[in-house]
């Protein structure tokens, strides 16, 4: 017999292993290819939220089509995650009192993280299976595996040899923390409390004269070569061409006409930096105009400027030179300003510096062009679609992608330099020295490039890498292309889009034919989760107090296309409680020998409750399936919630009470039968999104009869044909529990006290509703706690009333209910809400309010809003058959 409860912590753990060491979770031999990767985790990184999300809706699919019979691979693996384990693991030599790791040296430090891998390294791949993701972890990769090391370096040097990889020295973000180039998309610019300063630049031909320029970092003012106004600015017509002074120094710089400078910004007047602002560098490039560069990597003062502030901070520097600025006359003032100021997203702590450097890069917009006509012609498609739009956005106006990060860890460049500077790029450092030597008719020493690649690089591949490319094996053949890609919006361009770009360039498709795009978890409010606010969900918490399927329900519950998914403790509570209804469903279905009937034909029941359910089972089947080929989690997820709880448990239980304890054996065989089967084809359909609560009650049930042949996991989904619905059935119990749930919510809301038994009147029914009132009399009186219910010709004074189909229903409550003392809690409670609405109605139509309060309180306050409205609507309707029964 199952127990009185489910308990998560007893069974996850060994269900878990029984799937793995089965193979369940490899791809069968035969059926169609389905394939998804997962979005490769960091070496570094532990289960959070928003992993839980991402990898529930994974699994939810794996499991799915595996019981459609599909063959199918969710190929796990991890990301070197580049910076992030430089940073671990120089953090644990520091604590470790040991020395840094350049007097550690390169191979020395690369063989500690190695190690720090393999100890401490994949945490979260260990916490995915707590999840019960179902990935076939034989299979798991690592960017920094040798197959795809092999990989990477051949992409490498094609695209090099193609002229699609090259060096140049352009703008980048420095981390000067790290003294490395960080991505632009690897930038988190932080609203930060600061200062506008305006500072003038005297006429070189009249210093009485200025020119007022604003500026967030004056500390780079050394590194000016011009003043850029607007060519339309009539302010300063007179002035283009001319020269002004550039203050703490002996330089003078021109005043040029461009675009860039909005008039309508502070003076009208721009500094123009080109080594040490982005914009400024397309000024200056317009223009002809050499950079100065000021900062340097460590970021300090360098270069030509005055040797008082050389090798200063840039920070001290700013005080100083503030200081002199407004010595000599020349500070203008300044205003304090909230404005973003870019952060290393790793970190939050270090301010980048736009400096000036020679890195490797990728032509970008070559290989964009065929990713953008993939999207444009279906061929790869985005769901939510208007996520496309985002992606063409990004495509259309990228960059070159700067590839190469001065660190130690990731793929070391392969590129070889001779004594000259000429550069060999090869797979392999023999093959660079074969090159040198034809090309120098001599050997010649070779120094390798110590760069390595950007993470994105090797994650770019990891479509076809993982499938172990570049050889041609039969899981390339088979599962390239990927079936759907499930991911973020936020990493569409990190990564989706140079998965696109790589795809196509190498394997001559795209490399997934879907790409679907969830939205963020954010807390019960709909505030974004930080550690600052205290309102961080964590998963294996709500795992360890509620079971993962919980966990799993909630955020396919919650997971619609492109809404937040709120997340909560109380939330994933509910739907623990919702496992547990199902459990006792079970077990109630078990106590009446309502198991396993294997040999159930669905379209024999007679009854009209058998016939029914099995219809409405049917119907939730094909939706449940037409919502998951769709990507719906959330409606696909509601369907089954409602069918159990509602239909299945509420409804179908209750009714079949008097059938399995009466006296009619064919009716309780058949009664018997069907409740096990429906049962049956509940856990199938709830499995992916249930998975160990499901697989549990697929074992237990099958202890008292023919053994299960095989596991849940790789059992087959209900595929049930239309023929079993049938509408007679449908309409006649749909009536009944439609007269029972009015019967209660009118007795709910009118307080009639919850153990009076009440008559209840059919007014102007047809023969049909006579009829039904007849056959199901015990149960509708049963389940709407009434003395009796019968036909009459009118209501009698006294009655409640409301209209059922063609019927009125009238409800006898004279001498049980105290009419006017119910009409003024009634109205009470009415104008309760009319206040509560009102005073929401104010704080709404306070533009200030709306425009100043975070996203989520406007939001909760809509909420609060619509519920008080539909709870009045409900008690005035409740107020109006009151007040009509007197």
């Amino acid at each position: 017999m199952l127990d009185t409860n489910f308990d998560p912590k007893a069974v996850e753990a060994s269900l878990y292993e029984a799937w793995e060491s089965s193979g369940a979770f490899k791809p069968r031999a035969s059926g169609a290819a389905f394939s998804i990767v997962i979005p490769p985790p960091n070496v570094t990184g532990s289960l959070h939220i928003g992993h839980a999300l991402n990898n529930t809706l994974q699994d939810i699919l794996a499991r799915f089509e595996r019981m459609r019979g599909k063959a199918v691979l969710w190929q796990p693996g991890m990301d070197h995650a580049g910076i992030a384990t430089q940073i671990v693991v120089e953090r644990q030599l520091a604590e470790q009192g040991n020395m840094d790791r350049r007097a550690l040296g390169r191979e020395e430090f690369v063989k500690r993280i190695w190690a720090w891998k393999e100890e401490s390294g994949g945490t979260i791949t260990r916490q995915l299976r707590r999840l019960g993701a179902s990935c076939d972890w034989s299979r798991e990769r690592f960017t920094m595996d040798e197959g795809l090391s092999r990989a990477v370096l051949k992409v490498f040097v094609q695209l090099y040899k193609e002229g699609l990889i090259y060096k140049d020295k352009r703008l980048v973000n420095w981390d000067p923390k790290l003294q490395t180039a960080v991505s632009d998309l690897e930038v988190e610019n932080i609203e930060t409390k600061g200062k506008l300063w305006r500072i003038k630049y005297p006429l070189a031909d009249d210093a009485s004269r200025f020119v007022v320029v604003a500026t967030t970092r004056p500390e780079t003012m050394l590194g000016d070569v011009a003043v850029a106004v607007h060519p339309g600015d009539e302010r300063y017509t007179a002035l283009i061409g001319k020269m002004v002074r550039l203050p703490l120094t002996d330089r003078a710089i021109p005043v040029i006409a461009d675009d860039y400078a909005d008039p309508e910004k502070g003076s009208g007047a721009v500094k123009i930096t080109p080594a040490h602002d982005f914009n400024d560098f397309e000024v200056g490039k317009r223009h002809k105009l050499a950079p100065i560069e000021v900062i340097d990597r460590e970021a300090q003062m360098s270069g030509d400027i005055p040797e008082r502030f050389r090798e200063m901070d840039r920070f001290e520097a700013r005080k100083q030179i503030l200081a002199e600025l407004e010595q000599d006359g020349l500070l203008d003032g300044a205003e304090d300003i909230v404005h973003a100021v870019p952060h290393d997203e790793k970190t939050k702590l270090v301010i980048l510096e736009p400096m000036l450097t020679e890195q490797w890069y990728v032509d970008a917009k070559k290989l964009a062009g065929p990713a953008i006509a993939a999207v444009e012609s279906g061929k790869t498609k985005f769901t939510p679609e208007n996520f496309a739009n985002t992606y063409f956005h990004w495509m259309h106006n990228i960059q070159p992608w700067c590839v190469s990060r001065q660190l130690w860890w990731g793929h070391q460049i392969p590129a070889w330099y001779a004594p000259d500077g000429k550069v060999f790029v090869e797979e392999s450092e023999d093959a660079a020295k074969a090159a040198a030597k034809a090309h120098f008719k001599k050997d010649v020493p070779l120094t390798r490039d110590e760069d390595v690649l950007d993470t994105w690089f090797s994650s770019a591949l990891w479509a076809f890498s993982t499938m172990g490319w570049p050889d041609e094996t039969p899981e390339v053949k088979r599962f390239y292309p990927t079936s759907v890609l499930v991911t973020m919006y936020d990493i569409i361009f990190f990564w989706v889009a140079r998965m696109m770009m790589m795809g196509l360039h190498f394997m001559k498709d795209v490399p997934f034919h879907n790409v679907l795009i969830h939205a963020r978890v954010v807390d019960e409010k709909g505030a974004k989760m930080s550690k600052t606010k205290g309102n961080v969900v964590d998963p294996l918490v709500l795992i360890d107090e509620y079971g993962a399927d919980a966990l799993r329900l909630t955020l396919a519950m919650k997971a619609a296309p492109g809404k937040d998914v709120r997340m909560g403790r109380g939330v994933v509570e509910s739907y623990r409680n919702f496992g547990t209804k199902f459990w006792n469903a079970a077990r109630f279905c078990q106590m009446n020998e309502c198991v396993n009937w294997n040999a159930f034909d669905p379209t024999t029941p007679k009854h009209t409750i058998n016939r029914w359910i099995v219809g409405e089972l049917t119907q939730t089947a094909a939706t449940v399936t037409a919502e998951l080929e769709a990507y719906r989690f959330n409606e696909a997820a509601g369907a089954l919630y409602k069918f159990v709880w509602n239909v299945f448990c509420d409804w179908y239980i209750e009714l079949i009470k008097p059938l399995l304890n009466g006296s009619d054996e064919a009716t309780l065989g058949e009664t018997r039968a069907t409740a096990a089967w429906v049962l049956e084809q509940v856990i199938r359909l709830l499995h992916p999104f249930m998975p160990f609560i499901t697989e549990e009650l697929w074992t237990r049930l099958g202890e008292f009869g023919p053994k299960r042949e095989r596991m849940l996991i790789v059992e087959t989904w209900p595929d049930l044909p239309e023929s079993l619905i049938d509408p007679k059935a449908a309409e006649e119990i749909n009536w009944l529990i439609g007269l029972v749930s009015e019967t209660r919510s009118a007795r709910a809301e009118l307080n009639v006290p919850a153990g009076a038994k009440i008559p209840l009147l059919l007014v102007g029914a047809a023969k049909e509703s006579c009829r039904r009132l007849e056959r199901h009399q015990e149960l509708i009186d049963r389940l709407a706690r009434l003395d009796y219910s019968t036909t009459a010709d009118a209501a009698p004074t006294g009655s409640v009333t409301f209209v059922h189909g063609e019927a009125t229903v009238a409800l006898q409550l004279e001498g049980v209910v105290d009419f006017s003392a119910e009409a003024e809690r009634l109205v009470k409670e009415i104008n309760r809400l009319d206040g509560e609405i009102a005073k929401i109605d104010g704080k709404l139509g306070n533009a200030e309010f709306v425009r100043k309060a975070p996203k989520e309180v406007v939001e909760e306050q809509r909420e609060r809003r619509a519920e008080a409205q539909a709870a009045k609507a409900k008690l005035e309707a409740a107020l109006q058959r009151l007040r009509a029964a007197v």
